[in-house]
């Protein structure tokens, strides 16, 4: 019978670096501030360029964003009776984002979007094999998504040509880069290219003469185990199930 080392117990999670959410924050009230200043000076305290928008039942546009991406790694049985990995750690990872906008309105209030685009995600997962950590080892997976967001968006009453909204849906990604992955290495962690996720975020809307300007900060959970399993790898048998996180900062153009 195997010895339980458990003192991998208090070894599977570790955080480093600067937080996403205190990250984003920064960025999302830089943009607010620089907006509401510009914003002012168009509308002189009216809504007026909400009124030109407010007839339009449709709008398009396009989306430009930045990401930080992280697994959520959880142990297996097989990890209490390793005795050559004694921690997994999940590190943040930069990207970006490209999507298109179609935005329905539905009444005075709610609107229905999809919003189609790709995703360039780094992932990486950090191995330690001794409790000093002087020994580890660092898998970084990167992604390129084909994304299908579908969300709705409740806003709240104009004032001098902004409003603020909350956005929930859920999204559904493919990495298209996961079969390059396969093909050069068999020795890495294999991740499934399919994916689905829940989100939910928050955002502020500008409204200028001629489009609509949107920064909006947005979670994405992952609800599905992406770890593919292999019985021949130290690095898969001592993790159960893997999901992704993310953060992501986006800039909506419409009009």
């Amino acid at each position: 019978m195997r010895p339980t080392y458990f003192r991998h117990r208090h070894h599977l999670y570790r955080t480093q670096g600067l937080s996403p959410a205190i990250f984003g924050a920064l960025v999302f009230a830089l943009s607010f501030f620089f907006c509401a200043d510009a914003g002012a000076q168009y509308t002189g305290g009216r809504n007026d360029n909400f009124r030109d928008f407010q007839n339009k039942r449709f709008y398009f546009g396009l989306t430009l964003g930045i990401n930080s991406s992280r697994y959520t790694p959880f142990r297996s049985e097989e990890f209490l009776f390793s005795d050559t990995i004694v921690a997994v750690s999940s590190l943040n990872g930069p990207g970006f984002n490209l999507n298109m906008i179609a935005n329905l309105k539905i009444g005075q209030y709610f609107d229905f979007r999809f919003l189609p685009g790709f995703s360039f995600a780094e992932r990486r997962l950090n191995y330690s094999r001794d409790n000093r950590g002087l020994s580890e080892t660092q898998r970084s997976i990167q992604s390129v998504f084909v994304e299908l967001p579908f969300h709705f968006r409740y806003k709240s009453a104009p004032y001098r040509d902004k409003r603020v909204f909350l956005v929930a849906g859920a999204k559904y990604s493919f990495d298209v880069a996961s079969e390059s992955r396969t093909r050069q290495s068999d020795n890495l962690v294999r991740i499934s290219p399919h994916d689905f996720h829940v989100e939910y975020g928050a955002g502020v809307q500008f409204f200028f003469p001629y489009f609509i300007f949107s920064p909006e900060f947005k979670v994405s959970h992952g609800i599905g185990n992406t770890l593919i399993f292999n019985p021949n790898l130290d690095e898969s048998t001592v993790l159960d199930k893997v999901l992704s996180r993310t953060f992501t900062i986006s800039f909506h153009i419409e009009g």
